[in-house]
């Protein structure tokens, strides 16, 4: 009707929008904590305000994964080969005479007595009984392995070797490794909405299911990696050069943080900030010949600062996929000595000048609102969302070469271009 007015529109559990649009009168539910996917209401107490999104917007929800790579426990052959079938051919086996019978249809054991199958299920049932790893312990048998490997520990799941290290960069790295096969477990364990969150421990993640859940959907995957593990002597001296960085670091991750209502800690300190941009800039430098998609390219970086427990300092880039294309050797071949310092060169020589400078070298981590990063964009540093652990965030290409507004960072891989 003509001069009448709207009815005013309410929904239970709301409270007014207050904003520069023209919404006398409107309002918005509350989120009342329901997920749709779990068919009860409430899961959990939010109270937040509703946020609309579009139907088919990618930032719906982005997928949590814990992952693990397959570490031999022993070099005892046996325990390799019966390791796998704990669970599913030896489970309940109590004797010498059980595990002889559970064998009876594979061949592999043939050489073997029942009493020495015996003796290694017991063993390996053993090492499985230790306190289990939290998902930020998970890298700390990885980076055991990597860092001093052990050519008996080789089976079909893992197989590492070592090549001579790349003259121009003996004095940060400290050797080079190439696993040739390694094997990946993925869990799947739940979903962020908006943002993601990479491997944020104190993210808020949806359930999966309603109640506790006792397993997560899982997926094996195999594929081949380099693993550069870089000077301890050297990030700490470095590390000791960028004082100043490392402050306006700790104040943009506050920052952010607090926005998003997040736990301020969790800082990850400035030698991850200069293995996880080293670690992007080789990604970008190996996609160009490796054969693979750079969104197939992962990252795993071990950064621990002496101070907060056993001392990593190291980037793994890998490939894995459920099929054959996770294991075709282009990755590693990068690896070899003569083409591993080429791409280095590569690499860096490429951040030198950014595409979208000066902006690019002018943004400071403090400046960077929607991200966390120093001078990185599109153009130098990022990478798709499948290769990153932390969502392209602490990244800056000032670390690792002198830029248009910072030379004085660019320690380690400075010195070892020139």
């Amino acid at each position: 009707m003509a001069g009448s007015e709207d009815p005013e529109i309410r929904f239970p559990n709301s409270r007014p929008i207050h904003n520069n649009r023209k919404t006398d009168g409107q309002v918005w539910p509350l989120c009342r904590g329901w997920h749709p996917h779990l068919r009860v209401t409430p899961v959990e107490d939010c109270g937040n305000d509703v946020r609309p999104m579009l139907l088919g917007a990618r930032n719906q929800w982005f997928g949590r994964q814990y992952s693990a790579l397959s570490i031999p426990a022993s070099a005892d052959p046996l325990e390799q080969i019966v390791a796998p079938h704990l669970t599913a051919l030896f489970e309940g086996v109590e004797s010498a005479c059980e595990a002889g019978f559970a064998r009876r249809c594979q061949t592999r054991y043939d050489p073997c007595t029942d009493a020495d199958i015996w003796q290694a299920i017991q063993k390996v049932r053993a090492k499985d009984s230790d306190k289990a790893l939290s998902p930020q312990e998970l890298k700390i048998p990885e980076w055991r392995l990597f860092s001093k490997p052990d050519a008996t520990k080789n089976n079909r799941d893992l197989q590492l070797r070592s090549v001579e290290l790349p003259p121009g960069y003996r004095q940060w790295i400290d050797q080079v490794f190439l696993l040739e096969k390694l094997r990946e477990v993925r869990a799947f364990v739940g979903f962020t909405r908006l943002e993601a969150t990479g491997e944020d421990p104190t993210a808020r993640l949806a359930p999966l299911r309603r109640g506790s859940a006792e397993w997560v959907p899982a997926a094996e995957v195999r594929g081949e990696g380099i693993f550069l593990p870089v000077s301890e002597q050297a990030i700490e001296r470095w590390v000791r050069k960028c004082v100043q960085r490392n402050h306006q670091f700790v104040a943009a991750h506050r920052r952010w943080r607090e926005q998003r209502s997040l736990d301020p800690t969790g800082y990850p300190g400035m030698r991850y900030v200069l293995l996880h941009s080293l670690s992007h800039a080789l990604i970008r430098a190996f996609s160009l010949e490796c054969g693979y998609a750079s969104a197939s390219l992962q990252e795993r970086i071990y950064s621990v600062d002496p101070k907060s427990g056993e001392a990593m300092s190291g980037i793994l880039i890998y490939t894995a996929a459920p099929d054959s294309e996770g294991s075709l050797g282009g990755l590693v071949s990068l690896g070899e000595t003569e083409a591993l310092e080429r791409h280095l060169d590569q690499a860096l020589e490429g951040l030198d000048v950014c595409a979208s400078d000066p902006l690019c070298a002018e943004t400071q981590p403090d400046q960077a609102f929607l991200s966390l990063h120093g001078a990185a964009c599109h153009s130098c540093l990022f990478l798709p969302e499948t290769c990153c652990e932390r969502g392209n965030r602490y990244l800056d290409r000032s670390v690792l070469v002198p830029t248009l507004e910072h030379s004085e960072f660019a320690g380690v891989c400075l010195m070892a271009r020139s």
